[in-house]
């Protein structure tokens, strides 16, 4: 073929997906293995939600409704907005995408921060936009001094992951309101909150605030997911809260129909399960906790982290400790492409899957002499 694709496309580097567990474990030749590298819920979702799925399976023949208006109304209630302020996406990376279209122009620029969820900067670069990427500072922390120096005429868009994954750093709520305070209104900044469930109430901003307080300041999005607390990542669901005229703009560049049947109606009754919700929340923190107690144990130090998941220096080369626990069957992240070459990040699992994981990370930290 002689087909032209432009340079901005032919020059990204395509996400990286993980392989199937059973892929792994023929290439590995073990059984058993357990993934602790997605952060993902490893209690699933709630019972009530996989019941209503059921019952919907007798209706796939039927489009999904292009509005979701049962779940917007839903999200709406529980947390104070109005329904003209929330958009869903097939996942809320799709929200990520649509704020993109809805206002990135060839040549504009969107700060985004490193090391943070890749897709922001993929996305933008198909866009014909121009990415302006600040590094973390040396505690892992957005560097907002740097972000708000680098702001000009063109800048559109600046995403700030809060909690940052990888590295599960919160921003100071404080520290927040006063670089919103310093934003043009211009400038639309996007909160990614895919973990904010996780967070200690103190450190959660008043999202609600910020998204109606828009006279002279800046607007600003909220996106938040299903995946994490609520488990339902394999059905791709999230939600962006933001100001009315934002979601406006969004379902001008939505697809219709993008939010698939199953998901509405399971991500529904999840919401309502608020006592699966609270249960998954507080194992969360007591295996977050313990796993960190126990690889401090074993002379590594772990990190502090507002997620379900939390860093871990390994005092080693962490891609040889990821291959090493691939043979135990144990899949981690090695924090290496991003930077930290001696750093792995763990998803909290459940309590067998801990228990293995830290069997499988003392072995290989001694048969690699790490510690």
């Amino acid at each position: 073929m002689k087909i032209q694709v432009p340079d901005n496309v032919a020059s990204i580097v395509p996400y990286p997906p993980g392989k199937p567990l059973e892929e792994l474990e023929r290439e590995y030749g073990v059984r058993n293995s357990i993934k602790m590298a997605s952060n993902e819920n490893p209690w699933g979702p709630s019972p009530k939600a996989i019941q209503a799925i059921r019952g919907a399976l007798e209706n796939l023949h039927r489009y999904p409704d292009g509005s979701g208006y049962y779940l917007v109304h839903a999200l709406a209630e529980k947390l104070g907005f109005s329904p003209d302020e929330i958009v869903l996406g097939n996942g809320s990376n799709e929200i990520i995408e649509m704020l993109v279209k809805a206002y990135v122009q060839n040549g504009d620029e969107v700060i985004t921060s490193h090391p943070s969820f890749l897709m922001y900067q993929k996305i933008v670069q198909v866009r014909g936009g121009v990415n302006i990427v600040i590094p973390l500072t040396t505690g892992m922390h957005h560097d907002l001094a740097t972000i708000l120096s680098v702001i000009t005429d063109q800048t559109r868009l600046i995403f700030l992951d809060n909690p940052n994954n990888p590295t599960g750093c919160p921003i100071k709520p404080t520290d927040l309101y006063s670089f919103l305070s310093a934003i043009p209104e211009s400038v639309l900044v996007v909160l990614d909150e895919a973990y904010v469930d996780f967070m200690d109430s103190e450190l959660q901003v008043d999202i609600f605030s910020l998204i109606r307080n828009t006279k002279r300041r800046c607007g600003v999005v909220s996106l938040r997911t299903f995946s994490k607390a609520y488990g339902l990542a394999g059905l791709r669901i999230g939600y962006g809260l933001m100001p009315s005229q934002v979601a406006g703009n969004l379902h001008r560049v939505r697809q219709p129909f993008n939010v698939n049947q199953l998901a509405q109606v399971g991500a529904l009754a999840a919401l309502e399960d608020e006592d699966f919700y609270q249960h998954t929340l507080r194992r969360t923190r007591e295996g977050l906790n313990y796993l960190r107690s126990e690889v401090d144990k074993m002379g590594c130090k772990s990190y502090p982290s507002q997620t379900n998941f939390f860093l871990i220096d390994v005092r080693g080369d962490a891609t040889l400790l990821y291959e090493a626990m691939l043979h135990k069957g144990v899949i981690i992240r090695s924090m290496k492409p991003y930077g930290y070459s001696d750093m792995v990040r763990i998803t909290v699992g459940n309590e067998e899957e801990n228990q293995r994981f830290l069997a499988a990370l003392s072995s290989c930290l001694h048969e690699l002499a790490y510690v």
